[in-house]
């Protein structure tokens, strides 16, 4: 054989294969999209309303009024849903009990009562997305068990969609778990969720991520707007429970607005922009709305990453208050309130988000990054064992902007790669582990420094 032809099959064995370039699309998230029916969504908030109040301290005995019977309805449909995937839905029911006088709002003992339904993973059973949801209501008063309370938008449109969520998704199967649940005595003091965040880390959960859903029907605001395009996504910037080394060290290497559960809030923002058409996440850069709480606080109280997704324009006059009519206004969280078509768009976004998640695989550990003092930036993580990886993402962004907006692929032998000419101090970096059918893991900021 002629020498040059040995040289060039000498380098074809030699130079190392680049990452194979998976789709950009996933198909069948336009099928979970379309399969999202907003009749079915309108049933379950109807049903849901129907039980008249789910106040917490409200009736457990009776089969058609109360929150009891509310949480056995769930349960009841849970089980139907895990019936048409041929069982694939662990359901079960986390108790815990709430004493008189343990906090303001505890005005007698009430058992407190999550409906869990766990699709388990083919690969990692033990690695979790949830979606939640609640499943009680309130009128003007907390405590009050006896007055009506149909809590149509606040949360009977959550905890329908986080139903509707897993008749879409138990269609499939997926490396990772998902939960889908609805947590009682959130409009007490995030009690449910409160319970259900100690078990995680007791038990040693691996949550990826946390998708509450609290008030996603309504698209008349109090404001006078009437907005069905967008929705808004609400996250801390960094984890409550990060230590003082970590704090200090953000303050040289950045990472301000780069926490687990601002990823998160990211990723969702990213799958919405990817598969839908006139629909728009506002990524709001607080907890929760001013001054006030939801379902997803407790988890990040645990260091797990939780988010809050919800309607953009919210009606207080529909919100915590006894059905009446006073100067020409209505009041009350009763049927009319909420918009079905609007509730079933917001559930796709979950399914969507909760589908990607799961199919991707684990994102990469221990990413670090250095570069001071150099033309270039290098950034080092640990390699994920999964056979669906095809390579890793590295991603850039300018330090002020809200949403990752560069990328380069690398293959799956890489855990080490220099962006040369790209100077560290002038952007913010991140890496993901990137699957074979295009799903990505959320993006890893770096937590750690290489040595110069």
């Amino acid at each position: 054989m002629h020498a040059s032809l040995l040289l060039f099959f000498s380098l074809l064995v030699t130079i190392p294969a680049l990452a194979q370039a998976p789709p950009q699309i996933d198909n069948r998230m336009y099928v979970i999209i379309a399969n999202s029916s907003a009749e079915r969504i309108e049933s379950d908030i109807r049903t849901l309303a129907g039980f008249g109040t789910r106040n917490t301290f409200s009736d457990t005995t009776s089969s058609t009024r109360g929150i009891g019977a509310a949480r056995r309805w769930i349960e009841s449909e849970f089980n139907s849903i895990s019936a048409s995937c041929g069982g694939c839905l662990e359901v079960s029911a986390q108790r815990n009990l709430i004493e008189e006088g343990s906090s303001s709002r505890a005005v007698q003992d009430v058992s407190v009562v999550n409906v869990l339904a766990i699709q388990r993973g083919t690969r990692y059973p033990d690695r979790y997305v949830i979606m939640s949801g609640d499943i009680d209501s309130r009128n003007s008063s907390g405590s009050d068990g006896e007055g009506d309370a149909p809590g149509a938008n606040d949360n009977a449109s959550g905890m329908a969609g986080v139903l509707e969520a897993a008749r879409l998704l138990s269609a499939y199967d997926f490396p990772t778990s998902i939960i889908y649940v609805g947590l009682s005595g959130e409009e007490q003091g995030l009690w449910g969720g409160a319970h259900m965040a100690s078990v995680a880390v007791e038990e040693g959960w691996d949550i990826v991520g946390v998708l509450n859903n609290d008030m996603i029907g309504n698209i008349e605001g109090v404001d006078g707007v009437i907005d069905n395009s967008t929705f808004r996504v609400f996250s801390e910037p960094t984890p409550v429970t990060e230590t003082d080394r970590e704090r200090a060290s953000r303050r040289f290497a950045g990472g301000e607005v780069d926490g687990v559960s601002r990823q998160l809030a990211r990723y969702v923002e990213r799958m919405t922009t990817i598969y839908f058409t006139n629909l728009d996440a506002k990524m709001i850069y607080r907890l929760d709305r001013f001054g006030r709480g939801g379902h997803h606080r407790p988890f990040n109280d645990a260091g797990f990453p939780g988010i809050r997704i919800m309607e953009t324009h919210e009606n207080y006059t529909r919100q915590h208050q006894n059905i009446r009519t006073e100067d020409g206004i209505v009041y009350g969280d009763v049927i009319e309130g909420v918009n079905f078509e609007y509730a079933s768009r917001l559930t796709a976004v979950n399914a969507v988000a909760l589908a990607g998640l799961a199919w991707a695989p684990p994102e990469p550990n221990q990413v670090r990054i250095g570069g001071a003092v150099r033309p270039s930036t290098t950034l080092q993580w640990d390699g994920v064992d999964d056979p669906n990886l095809t390579g890793y993402k590295i991603w850039w962004r300018d330090t002020t902007a809200p949403q990752w907006t560069h990328s380069r692929l690398v293959g799956t032998d890489v855990t080490q790669y220099t962006l040369e000419g790209m100077v560290i101090d002038n952007y913010l970096y991140g890496v993901s582990a990137v699957g074979k059918d295009g799903n990505e893991s959320v993006v890893v900021f770096p937590s750690g420094s290489l040595s110069r």
